[in-house]
């Protein structure tokens, strides 16, 4: 089994875990004689790599399960950088792409305003040095330090130009991946999709990454669960969201081990090489997903501390991070997250 094969395995095993535990907590009833409303409808499947699950109220009992399926259809074929014929894949391989779909100019733009807003830390442009250490769509052997620098002079933002009718490279060789941020994307699509249905209550959930608006079955805010990262399958918070998005990041769900050592997925576009702290899972609370995503990632790049001042510097945003403190797991949590956590 290659490393890759098992990277997979073990993420999916954590995901799994994780979306159970989302769906455990927002189905929690109040009191014994809760009842449920019946126009809520469900609906499952998979994209991304992985699988969605969502949750609304239509009146009219309307099942938009294909309506979903082709808009995320779509929406692959703009930055999913695993499809051979995608946009961001052919921009990875020419020079110039001019945009055909409506997804990779919105991503663009907010991923330079997380760039900006982190110092870097967030980079759709760490591309190569993600594909090095194994976390692309082939496998490669580990990159060892000439490797790892030589690709480093590939990453940096301002190393592409990009307008709403195209993107270019002013660098050769420079190449995008969105996988950090394309999850979250991807959730607030179809929540605006949800949104020109007038539907106005729904939980979207893909692959861990949600998005919540009014209230679930129950007529209560929606209720997500966040992993406890040293207890996998056990929750660390119960969340309330008030049409808000949440997003989590941490090295516990994608890693592989080659020769007895651990290689995380969070990879510092500053040294080129995983990160090495004592953070272990960071979640975000933003008004939509794309933005959560972004920062999660880069909360996990930079560590506690530097994640805190940039937190405060950022209307909208609450964090709860998970880390050790010499061999103890604490959490931080900003004051706005702290009256959102469900004590009981």
């Amino acid at each position: 089994m290659s490393p890759n094969q098992k990277k997979n395995i073990i993420y999916s095993i954590v995901l799994l875990a994780s979306v159970a535990i989302v769906w455990w907590v927002r189905n929690q009833p109040e009191s014994a004689d809760t009842a449920t409303d019946d126009t809520y409808i469900s609906v499952q499947g998979q994209t991304m790599g992985t699988t969605y699950n969502i949750k609304y109220k239509d009146e009219q009992q309307r099942n938009f399960k294909s309506g979903i399926d082709s808009l995320l259809e779509v929406f692959n074929q703009s930055v999913n950088h695993y499809l051979p014929d995608s946009e961001i894949t052919r921009f990875n391989q020419q020079d110039t792409l001019y945009f055909e779909l409506p997804y990779f100019y919105p991503v663009l733009e907010r991923s330079q305003e997380i760039v900006q807003a982190t110092g870097g830390a967030f980079d759709p442009t760490v591309a190569p040095l993600v594909n090095a250490w194994g976390f692309g769509p082939e496998e490669n052997e580990l990159p060892d330090d000439s490797a790892v620098d030589s690709l480093l002079q590939l990453v940096g933002f301002d190393k592409i130009e990009y307008t709403s009718d195209y993107v270019t490279r002013k660098a050769p060789n420079v190449t995008l991946n969105f996988s950090a941020i394309a999850k979250g994307y991807g959730v607030d699509a179809v929540g605006s999709f949800l949104r020109s249905q007038g539907v106005d209550n729904f939980m979207v959930e893909i692959g861990g990454e949600v998005l919540c608006r009014g209230v679930n079955d129950q007529g209560n805010l929606w209720r997500i669960g966040v992993d406890n990262p040293s207890q996998i399958g056990q929750m660390s918070a119960a969340i309330a969201l008030d049409n808000q998005a949440i997003a989590t990041s941490g090295d516990y769900r994608n890693y592989y081990v080659r020769d007895g050592k651990k290689y995380a997925h969070t990879i510092d576009p500053k040294t080129g090489r995983q990160v090495t702290h004592s953070v272990l899972s960071v979640s975000v609370i933003a008004g939509d997903c794309m933005t959560a995503d972004g920062f999660a990632t880069a909360f996990m790049v930079v560590g506690l501390e530097r994640a805190k001042e940039i937190v405060a510097q950022q209307a909208g945003l609450e964090v709860y991070i998970i880390y050790d403190d010499n061999g103890t797991t604490k959490t931080f949590q900003t004051e706005g997250m702290e009256e959102m956590i469900i004590n009981s």
